[in-house]
Parts: structure tokens; sequence; C-alpha cells
């Protein structure tokens, strides 16, 4: 609910009550040399592409919302990962919104290529594969393209409140396990706190998971098989110092905490998206911002 149904919600709420004076004509100042006309009227763009992977509901129908309220035509290109979301979500489209204004195409990379030779007046993506695509095809048209980005890293400095910067460093890194694009990648830390707070980060997982977490009924899955290995494939089983364990009939991996990590381990190579935090140390601030 916090994270997909509750924003949703949210995104709804607010432009109900605030689409009459999104949409009302605006009075603008313009140039001596220009015309005289004072008026600006808000113009749609046209036809939008809503193409995401991650959060399926949430990144999907909060700008489906401001598309429409807009006044644009939509066409949801929703991810092949969550299928059984995706088909909720179209019979919600269906039953409420005739085709010729929101139109819901389903599948897997054959659509998406299909899709993407069209041309379309704005995109909506994320993502480093999908993103990257999407916006290779946008530039031949010049199309407006907002990109949802994702997040990095977290320095922790010899100032912090060790218990408070793990509690949050927790929170966000192993919400929804790790597969959430705000969640930081790796931990920049002070090297004379880093005892201290690798000690402080094990027991906020055990508080926010329990001792045992695969056994822990709200702790989540990978999203699939081929991501569940991908996710597996990138830990150094000597640098744990703690989790590590996994569940290939459930497809859950333990909160994870790696230590003694390089830049160039294969962790740091990509977006983790997934529940694996790499401890990183530095003598000071200045040189974590430089790098």
């Amino acid at each position: 609910y916090m994270c997909e149904i509750g924003l949703t919600l949210s995104e709804l709420t607010w432009i109900e009550k605030h689409i009459h004076r999104l949409t009302r004509e605006k009075r603008v100042p313009t140039h001596w040399h220009s015309s005289p006309q004072e008026v600006s009227v808000p113009t749609p763009y046209g036809t939008v592409l809503i193409m995401i992977l991650e959060y399926p509901v949430l990144l999907t129908l909060e700008p489906l919302i401001d598309a429409l309220a807009a006044g644009n035509t939509v066409i949801v290109k929703p991810s092949a990962y969550a299928p059984a979301t995706s088909a909720v979500m179209e019979m919600i489209i269906k039953e409420t919104y005739p085709p010729e204004y929101v139109r819901m195409i389903t599948g897997g990379r054959q659509e998406n290529q299909a899709l993407l030779t069209q041309r379309f007046d704005k995109l909506f993506t994320g993502g480093k594969t999908v993103g990257r695509e999407v916006l290779r095809h946008a530039a031949e048209y010049l199309t407006l393209s907002p990109w949802n980005s994702v997040g990095k890293s977290v320095i922790v400095d010899s100032t912090a409140k060790i218990p408070l910067a793990a509690r949050r460093i927790v929170f966000g890194k192993y919400l929804n396990c790790g597969q959430t694009c705000v969640a930081p990648d790796y931990i920049l830390c002070d090297v004379s706190i880093k005892d201290a707070l690798l000690a402080a980060i094990q027991k906020e997982i055990t508080r926010q998971f329990g001792d045992r977490p695969l056994d822990n009924p709200d702790y989540g899955k990978i999203i699939n098989e081929k991501h569940f290995e991908r996710i597996l494939g990138l830990i150094a089983k000597e640098k744990i110092i703690c989790g590590g364990e996994s569940d290939s009939s459930t497809l859950r991996i333990a909160p994870t905490v790696l230590t003694d990590v390089s830049w160039d381990d294969p962790v740091m190579g990509e977006e983790i998206f997934g529940p694996l935090l790499p401890v990183l140390t530095i003598p000071l601030v200045d040189e974590a911002i430089r790098n």
C-alpha cells in the first residue's frame, strides 16, 4: 500500500482537487515585439506512451492519471515481469476508458520493439536497459522523454547518529527486497565508524525482519528466477558479514551486507536491484564526493 496503491490514490486525489486550477486559462506577459495575445491555454502533448518495468501499479497508473488529466491519449505497456498485476490493470482500464483514450498493450520484447517504431508525442520510461532503448528511439523524433532514474549511494560520516542512520539505511535498502529505484546501491562510510555502523545495520536487520528473514511471511521475494540468479551471482561469499542465505523455491534472498568490497567487484558494476548492501570505507567525505 505504501509503495504502490497508496501513492497512486494520493496522486489521483491531488489531481482531482487541483484539476480546475491546472487546466484553466492563464494570462501571461509577452514581450513588446510579440503578439499582443496574453491568454495561455494548457495544450496536451498528444499521444503518450508509458513503458515502465518497476512498481507496475504506481509507475503505470500515476503517469496515466497525469497524462489523462492534461488531455492526452495514452498507450500503456506494462512490464512482462508482473503478468498478474498487468491483468488486473488491463481489466480496470478496459472497464473505465474507451479504447480511443487509453489502450494497454501486453507482451514482451517483441511488443516493445513494435511500439518503439511508432511516433509518440511523449514517452515515460525508466530503468537502465529499457530506458536506454526507449530514449534511443525517442531521439529520432526529439520526443520528450521523462526518465524515472535511480538512486546510488549513501554517505555516512563520523558525525552521524549511527543507530538512526542504520535504521533508515536498512529500511530504504531492503524495502521490496531492494527492488526499488530509490534503494541505495552501496554505502560509503568513514573508516572510523565502519565497525559501529556494520553492527548497527545487523541489529536493525534483525529488528525489522527477524532472526530468520527467509521465514518471515512479510518479507518479499525476487520478481522472477532470472533476477534471482543474477543477484546471487553478485555475491562474493567471502565478503558476507550478514545474510547471504537464499531459497530457490520461494525466490527469496536474505538481507545481505558485504564488506571489504572494491570498485572492481561485480556487485559494484551495475544497479543491484536486490537485497545486497556493499559497504565501502573512505577516509574523508571529500574523497567520497570525488569518487
